[in-house]
């Protein structure tokens, strides 16, 4: 996973992978979600992949336009 930049000093973002159709995405809590072109669509996750490479803006796009719709959790 690529270390997230967070330009900002307050994401709850901590790292991601991206590919193509998906996002991985882990959080300063250790928990890890995937996001997909299934769940929550290609368009969210498109905008997701632009925010984590910007390093800016990811977890609150997260909790304010997915919140819960997510791929699958890993541990």
């Amino acid at each position: 996973m690529k270390r997230y930049r967070n330009r900002n000093g307050h994401s709850g973002v901590r790292a991601y992978e991206s590919g193509p159709g998906y996002i991985k995405v882990r959080f300063a809590n250790g928990d890890t979600y995937v996001y997909d072109d299934r769940i929550p669509g290609a368009r969210a996750v498109a905008r997701m992949q632009a925010l984590a490479a910007a390093g800016r803006g990811l977890s609150t796009y997260i909790a304010q336009h997915v919140r819960e719709r997510y791929a699958r959790k890993e541990s």
